[in-house]
């Protein structure tokens, strides 16, 4: 998502910045900046939206010969998207960029203010400069006063800063998020993936964790903790494609990898200790609210049933969920007590904006899950909470769906809280949950690589049943569909419980069905459908904890105490395991054959 931009050297630097940042776009952000220090004197500018805006705001800048600069695209987390919360962010002579979370910035922030530093944005990385300047008024040293501020935050992130008492020089840090130095025949290159280093550098170090130090003109000295390294240096990718895929096959399959760490974004800020978060919606937003209408298409829709479940167990809110298509023109009875809750990726879904315009015609209150802010939904709808998840570019949706649960989930205990549906207990074991979502998220290396070698065995017979109970029914329709939209094999989602009403008369050798087999959630009646198939002599694929001693394939899980956790790690099975299928049978997994990312039509 957030992504940096750093050059030292005396090749058109404005358009150097700017080319890099425009290598950063397919990651998502909401606003962008850029600082020059040239002649030890540091020019800003920062532009709210699109990096169109901030070309604009610099079209009179027209720096020539040597320069030092950073530059940045921001996705919010910390304030609101504003210029003012854009980076860089600047003290009285430095200038900072920053990826990643400050986590204790409020700590040092009230210091700060105590001292008589004044603060002009809402985020953590405005700390940085603060900090920085306080430690250089103590020591007189740049080099020592940038140590001491490393040393003084927590948290991750990947941090360049400038100051015009070290005219030539870059400051950087490495903790969590990415960040790598790009040595080419014009200067020196920073960025925080290899895309805007791709074309004008053969080589990069790829910093470490702990990593620091500063570099200039001559050189780049790195340390981690007090001693100095010597990196070695990487070939870089040799096309712009594979640098923004970042060494993966396909965009879809960076996309399932990224949701570890997207989810993380989801959750900043919006968890307490004891309580979920959501300073987007108004302290009386849910005043009068007694049920929920929850309308989407596709994924997404599979988003909102699974959500439903959570919102009547937590909340004990009555949640019913609406394809917006059929929405649209059934005349559906609307109560004004109803709070229309719409999901949708690109947030210009047609059929779900305009079933977003019905209810706020019928004089519902409207609040909108949605990845884009500034869409066309989010600007219609009376609240919206933005899922984080950056650009998503394969069209079958995988972290979109993930951030989307994610959001629900946090939804469905902030109502809790707020009407008292929950005890103090039950909400720190959700919260405590919800904290290890991003874990449950992270793929392992051996688990893809079994995977990969059972999607072979999934490549012919009739079709596919995907089986649950629960959340895990809506997790099957997503199954099915992820398998349907990049494999184009015919599959179908069931409620487990459902088997023996029809669909079991399909079930044969050739016909596949993939269980998933919770621990946590009606386990033994989940697991007496999976023997009913089994006998009709079904091929078996449980995704789960407990292997079936009769099952055919197995893929385990370890998360299986919580039903949240068991939710989100099946969720990265199923679409490794339509990937990989597609895959084998020759298919381009990011751009299906008579889909589009965004349904801007009926």
């Amino acid at each position: 998502m957030c992504g940096i931009v750093g050059y030292i050297g005396a090749n058109a630097i404005k358009k150097t910045l700017l080319d890099g940042l425009k290598e950063l776009e397919y990651r998502g952000y909401d606003s962008a900046g850029l600082a020059v220090m040239q002649g030890g004197k540091i020019d800003s500018f920062k532009a709210a939206g699109k990096l169109s805006a901030l070309v604009d705001k610099t079209a009179d800048f027209d720096p020539k010969g040597f320069a030092v600069g950073i530059a940045h695209t921001r996705w919010a987390t910390h304030g609101k998207p504003t210029e003012i919360n854009a980076h860089p962010h600047g003290g009285a002579h430095s200038a900072v960029v920053h990826n990643g979370i400050i986590e204790n910035y409020q700590t040092l922030k009230n210091d700060l203010i105590a001292n008589g530093t004044k603060f002009l944005s809402q985020t953590d990385t405005e700390v940085i400069v603060h900090l920085y300047e306080s430690f250089l008024l103590q020591n007189k040293d740049p080099f020592k006063a940038f140590e001491l501020t490393i040393k003084a935050i927590d948290g991750a992130y990947a941090i360049l800063l400038i100051d015009e008492t070290s005219p030539s020089t870059i400051f950087f840090a490495k903790k969590g998020s990415p960040l790598q130095i790009g040595e080419g025949v014009s200067g020196r290159y920073f960025a925080s993936s290899d895309a805007p280093l791709v074309g004008v550098c053969e080589n990069a170090i790829y910093l470490e964790d702990g990593s620091w130090g500063y570099a200039n003109d001559r050189e780049a000295k790195i340390f981690v903790g007090d001693a100095p390294i010597s990196p070695r240096k990487k070939p870089l990718p040799l096309t712009k494609s594979a640098a923004r895929k970042e060494g993966f096959r396909f965009f879809m399959e960076k996309e399932i990898y990224e949701q570890s760490k997207v989810a993380g974004e989801t959750l900043t800020s919006r968890l307490n200790a004891d309580s979920a978060r959501l300073d987007e919606l108004p302290e009386d937003f849910l005043t009068g609210v007694i049920s929920l209408r929850l309308c989407a298409c596709g994924t997404s829709y599979h988003a909102a049933i699974a959500s439903s479940y959570v919102f009547e167990r937590l909340a004990k809110i009555e949640a019913r969920c609406e394809i917006a298509s059929e929405f649209r023109y059934r005349d559906p009875l609307l109560r004004a007590n109803e709070l229309f809750v719409v999901i949708s990726q690109s947030g210009e879904t047609a059929d779900t904006l305009e079933a977003l315009k019905m209810a706020k015609k019928g004089g519902l209150k409207t609040l909108a899950i949605c990845n884009v802010d500034n869409s066309s939904i989010a600007r219609e709808a009376d609240a919206t909470i933005l899922t984080r998840a950056g650009i998503e570019k394969g069209v079958a949706s995988t972290k979109a769906f993930a951030t989307q649960m994610i959001v629900l989930w946090l939804l469905a205990l902030y109502i809790a809280q707020k009407s008292g549906a929950i005890g103090k207990d039950k909400l720190a074991q959700e919260i405590a949950a919800l904290r290890r979502v991003p874990s449950a998220l992270a793929i392992k290396s051996e688990r893809h690589d079994l995977i990969r070698r059972l999607s072979k065995r999934y490549l012919h017979g009739h079709g596919f049943f995907f089986i649950g109970r629960d959340i895990f029914y809506p997790l099957a329709l997503e199954g099915a569909l992820k398998l349907k939209e990049i494999s184009y094999l015919h599959a179908e989602g069931y409620p487990a419980g459902e088997m023996k009403h029809g669909p079991i008369a399909l079930a044969d050798s050739e016909l596949f069905t993939i269980a998933l087999t919770s621990e946590t959630l009606l386990k033994e009646k989940t697991r007496s459908n999976v023997e009913e198939l089994i006998a009709r002599d079904s091929t078996l694929l449980a995704i789960g904890g407990d292997r079936f001693a009769l099952a055919d394939d197995h893929l385990p899980i370890d998360e299986r105490d919580h039903p949240i956790l068991e939710f989100f790690e099946m969720t990265t099975v199923i679409q490794l395991l339509a990937l990989e299928i597609a895959v084998r049978l020759g298919n381009d997994v990011d751009m299906p054959r008579n889909l589009a990312k965004s349904v801007t039509v009926e």
